[in-house]
């Protein structure tokens, strides 16, 4: 950086504008009843992700500003900056607050034995793919406390630096608590600036200053050409910042089609150094990771141990190994000390080997000389209780690592050709967006559909969170679909059959009436949707007047006998969701609940209707229809899982048994109607697909993403993606935006004529090898085939590696009883020298 420059202003031509300026944490100092500003032990979220971090001004320890005492009780209060036009003007949710807190409190938890960590919230809004599994979590093993209330302020306890904080607590008593340190947990906000730019490039803003979009185009501004991704487009987390980001690009990639690959450049790499001749010459870099490792793994001894080690000439450690700066210095270290291997003790390899494969080939070494010692996952975290255990394994698995990579080989990687044609298997609304945008960019797309009938679930949907039309956007995407010379419809059809590999897959289509057909494609993408759970309580299919939410819209739509007469309605939350196997939140339905209560109110203001709910997550920007709602006169009232509301049939009318939160007694209310807000699950078929395309499924039955935050729409089989309900319960532009996003990666494939894979794949060693076949039974990828060769008078039987199938498992070597085969980079010699190595103690 450098700090003597002027400004300069520079003019670009583009074709396309993406406005990513993120957020601004809200400042709290005005509000003083948070004494932010004045009491040194009040700081923000943000301020205590520093005071976490071992770079942070306490290097990671946990003590008071005030007077450096050690902090033993911390509180942190929800909704600050957000959820409140009084005091900040901000009336949406910030989304993220709630998730964020958790975290901090389980990790103030991890740093000092003994923490007692309070988190006081309204809505605990974990809405997100598995989050309430880490909110159940923090409860119930990192032993977080978690309080239903909204605190007064906080005020100062004489001169101790401590902190008071008044509030009622659930069973409606005035309580008075003291903690050491209060962390405020500061929303989202759209700063000044980014206003400004907003105004310069002419694009439209919300009322609550964000980048105005529509729900079928989220990344569309108001201005052609000009898109929009990340917090600017609303508050939101870090998955689904990335899914738009993503989204963005696919719509540029629409719009900038016809130029695609003008300006591409190639990375340019040094001249790869041969070093099959050279003795093994070890460099040893140990990772702190700020306190993820170093706050528990003795770093220096590790280190010092490293310089023991045979062939390793050089050692060093690195605050941070992935920062730029390191990687900068990796190569540099590389060419001064002629190192020929690299061991890497830091993270997981899942996430940053490909980073340190790129530094090895920018210091002109072949990617594959070197070997990740994962001592975060498999030391400091599984042992953080044990910092003396953590730091032995720590120096067995960088003497394992040595001993691996000392025999390591430099491996090339394999290309293959790439069909520039997509499967897009979903006819929903996830999947003809994907299906359009593959097709605007020129490519050729299947598209299958099971039913007769594109549009999914959305055709029981009435209208998005904002009040657009969800019938006729659908329509127009239908006909859309059917018109495109580009896009070939397989109606009525399921997919029988899928072989091949990214960039060469043949899958085999079979329709309804028997008739088949086979396709080649070079990616797929899965987005089959959702179903409607219908549950076996509140009297659900035994009393008439217990409907469905999504069958109430229908029977409202048609204005239905029973609910144009009915006066009572009752909304009860959460049916099938975030309870027992199946412990995740539907995302939608809050919502759609307000949604639908705030229509039957506009009709008749003297309707009665209550909303029965465990946690109420409108989130972002839909916080205005629950602030609407509220002001109608519908009245929420809140229930525990261990307090389920009672419905039971009394005559024409229905009782509704529920205990009140605010009143502290049992209410009965007599209903006329009550609407199940009930759980969207998987498709019945995810498994049986699943196992066709070789991708998994999480424990819930949606499809798996290969990295919530990394790679959110990518499956861990190259060439496959996911976008919609089948990945996980979400509303329309977030099932479009994630469609979006799996088009533009299928796009970075499809665009190109060939692609390069990975190196590590089986090897067939033929003078072991006998043609039992035994490697054929276990390879779940189908990448090994038994050949004969003549050989004189006789027949000699052998195996062949697909390698572009191939994902380099390991379960062939492990079957093999001769040794027959083998995986690059993983060679016997290899593990048997990893085995030794951890023997030697």
């Amino acid at each position: 950086m450098n700090y003597n420059d002027t400004e300069k202003i520079h003019e670009i031509n583009v074709g396309a504008v993406v406005l990513a300026p993120g957020f601004e944490a809200y400042d709290p100092t005005d509000a003083l009843v948070w004494g932010y500003g004045v009491y040194p032990n009040v700081v923000t979220a943000l301020q205590f992700e520093r005071y976490l971090s071992a770079t942070g001004p306490t290097e990671g320890h946990l003590i008071r500003p005030s007077d450096g005492k050690p902090v033993n009780k911390i509180a942190f209060l929800q909704c600050v900056g957000s959820r409140d036009q009084n005091l900040c003007g901000n009336g949406y949710c910030s989304s993220v607050c709630c998730m964020y807190a958790i975290k901090e409190a389980v990790i103030a938890k991890d740093h000092t034995p003994g923490l007692s960590a309070s988190v006081f919230y309204m809505d605990m809004r974990t809405h997100g793919k598995d989050f309430d599994r880490y909110l159940d979590r923090a409860k119930n093993e990192s032993g977080v406390r978690f309080v239903r209330c909204k605190v007064n302020g906080v005020q100062p306890l004489a001169d101790t630096g401590d902190l008071r904080l008044s509030f009622v607590n659930e069973k409606g008593q005035q309580v008075e608590e003291y903690y050491d340190m209060v962390v405020l947990s500061v929303g989202l906000e759209t700063d000044r600036k980014t206003l400004e730019l907003a105004e310069t490039v002419g694009i439209k803003v919300t009322a609550n200053k964000f980048a105005a979009t529509s729900d079928f185009a989220p990344v569309q501004t108001s201005r052609q050409g000009i898109f929009t991704c990340g917090a600017f487009a609303g508050p939101k987390d870090i998955p689904q910042a990335v899914v738009e980001g993503s989204a963005a690009a696919a719509a540029v990639g629409k719009l900038l089609s016809p130029a695609r690959g003008a300006l591409t450049q190639d990375a340019v790499f040094p001249e790869e150094k041969d070093v099959s001749s050279e003795e093994p010459r070890l460099g040893v870099f140990v990772c702190h990771c700020g306190s993820n490792i170093a706050g528990t793994i003795d770093v220096e001894a590790v280190e010092e141990y490293a310089k023991t080690l045979p062939n390793v000439v050089y050692t060093e450690r690195n605050l941070f190994s992935c920062s730029q700066d390191t990687q900068d210095m990796l190569v540099k270290r590389i060419q001064e000390q002629q190192l020929n291997r690299i061991v890497i003790a830091a993270c997981t390899p899942r996430t940053h080997e490909p980073l340190f494969r790129e530094t090895l080939k920018a210091a002109g070494l072949n990617e594959y000389l070197i070997e990740m010692a994962n001592i975060r996952n498999h030391g400091s975290w599984v042992h953080s209780d044990n910092p003396e255990m953590a730091t032995t394994k720590a120096k067995d698995l960088v003497r394992m690592a040595a001993a691996k990579v000392a025999y390591g080989a430099s491996l090339q990687p394999i290309s293959v050709q790439i069909t520039q044609k997509a499967l897009v298997v979903g006819g929903g609304v996830a999947g003809m967006t994907a299906a359009l945008n593959l097709a605007d960019q020129g490519f050729e797309v299947h598209l299958v559909e099971k039913t007769d009938t594109l549009g999914g679930n959305a055709l029981f949907l009435k209208e998005t969170w904002s009040g657009e039309n969800i019938p006729k956007k659908v329509a127009t995407m239908v006909a859309q679909v059917e018109t495109s010379k580009s896009i070939v419809l397989h109606k009525k059809s399921r997919v029988a059959k899928v072989d091949g590999f990214v960039g060469n897959f043949r899958t085999v289509i079979t329709a309804d009436d028997g008739t088949t057909s086979k396709i080649s494609h070079g990616v797929g993408i899965i987005a089959t949707g959702g179903s409607i759970y219908h549950p076996d309580e509140y009297g659900y299919g035994t009393i008439k007047k217990v409907v469905l939410a999504i069958e109430f819209d229908r029977l409202h739509e048609l204005k239905e006998k029973h609910v144009a007469e009915s006066n009572t309605f009752v909304f009860i939350q959460c049916v099938g969701s975030r309870e027992g196997e199946h412990n995740y939140c539907s995302k939608v339905c809050c919502t759609h609940s307000v949604q639908t209560a705030i229509a039957l109110k506009k009709e008749d203001p003297h309707r009665k209707i209550y909303i029965l709910y465990r946690d109420m997550r409108t989130y972002g920007e839909r916080e205005d229809l629950y602030r609407e709602a509220r002001k109608m006169g519908i009245i929420f009232i809140n229930y525990e899982l261990h307090g389920k509301p009672v419905v039971e049939e009394n005559g024409d009318a229905i009782d509704v048994q529920v205990w009140d939160h605010v009143l502290h007694r049992p209410l009965q209310i007599r209903a006329d109607m009550v609407i199940l807000a009930t759980a969207v699950r998987p498709k019945d078929d995810a498994k049986d697909l699943a196992q066709l395309f070789k991708v998994p499924v999480d424990g819930d039955g949606f499809f798996l993403e290969a990295h919530a935050k990394l790679r959110p729409v990518d499956f861990s089989t190259d060439g496959m993606f996911v976008a919609g309900l089948a990945h996980y319960p979400k509303p329309i532009e977030e099932a479009i935006a994630q469609a979006l996003a799996a088009s533009s990666r299928a796009a970075t494939l499809l665009s190109r004529t060939e692609i390069s894979l990975d190196a590590i794949k089986a090897t067939v060693n033929k003078e072991n090898c006998d043609g039992c076949a035994l490697c054929i039974d276990v390879c779940p990828y189908g990448a090994i085939t038994l050949v004969e060769e003549t050989q004189g008078e006789g027949h000699v039987r052998s195996v062949l590696v697909n390698k572009a199938k191939c994902k380099g498992c390991g379960l062939c070597q492990g079957t093999c009883p001769k040794r027959g085969i083998a995986v690059a980079g993983f060679t016997m010699q290899q593990i048997s020298s990893q085995i030794t190595a951890a023997l030697a103690v």
